[in-house]
């Protein structure tokens, strides 16, 4: 995808809506699935299990995945769907407050009032109800809901995150099944902080140590809980 071009600038906020579906998508799908099959293996050295159990987390988090972001999504979608309309009305019935409205906020920006309701009557003059979706209600085009799109992209990059433990689970030898998929998770998820902070034009050290330490974590707790109940069991 192209980026936003302002003069020769290049911003990325166009990217901020799939952006953070398929990175949060990838980043469930690579941990809980990891976590899992550590987990499990921790508790049992038979692979079935483990493999079962991959499996199962999987399909169940990405079904969770797809169902919770297009709800999530669309729970935001209607919000915006109900402001734009009570935007709508307001504008109807009493377009000089909105007009006076829309260049306070201007003036709050820091330009002269007389300025800002030249501004103001300028843009309302174009597309009154997009100026104030976007400078009253902070919506625009990059930022609309989009709850499809959200819950698709959640589920295909959670299937893709998950499916490397669970090759790495099916591949490896029931002995080294937890240290692998250990490793092959954390070097994944080294990949996926560094892409993601890269499509999204931001540095390269914080995003990658943020997933990869968060990652390590939640594979350490799982492992030390299966360890516990395999113990007990």
């Amino acid at each position: 995808m192209a980026r936003l071009k302002t003069g020769n600038e290049g911003h990325f906020i166009n990217r901020i809506g799939w952006l953070r579906a398929a990175v949060l998508g990838a980043n469930d799908g690579i941990v809980s699935t990891a976590s899992l099959i550590v987990g499990v293996g921790a508790a049992s050295a038979d692979k079935g299990p483990v493999l079962l159990a991959g499996l199962a987390g999987l399909v169940a988090g990405a079904m969770s995945m797809a169902a919770g972001e297009y709800v999530s999504v669309s729970s935001q979608s209607d919000t915006e769907r109900a402001d734009m309309s009570r935007e709508c009305g307001e504008l109807a019935n009493n377009p000089e407050f909105e007009r006076r409205e829309l260049a306070g906020i201007y003036v709050g920006r820091g330009l002269d009032e007389d300025l800002a309701l030249k501004v103001a009557d300028q843009l309302m003059a174009k597309d009154a109800l997009g100026a104030h979706m976007r400078d009253e209600l902070g919506l625009s085009a990059f930022t609309t809901a989009r709850p499809i799109q959200a819950g698709l992209t959640s589920a295909a990059t959670f299937t893709s995150g998950a499916a490397v433990p669970l090759l790495a689970a099916l591949v490896l030898p029931s002995g080294f099944i937890i240290a692998g998929v250990v490793g092959v998770s954390l070097v994944l998820l080294g990949v996926l902080g560094a892409l993601s902070a890269k499509v999204g034009g931001a540095g390269l050290v914080r995003p990658t140590f943020r997933v990869l330490v968060w990652g390590a974590i939640a594979m350490a707790i799982t492992a030390g809980v299966g360890r516990l109940f395999g113990a007990v069991g």
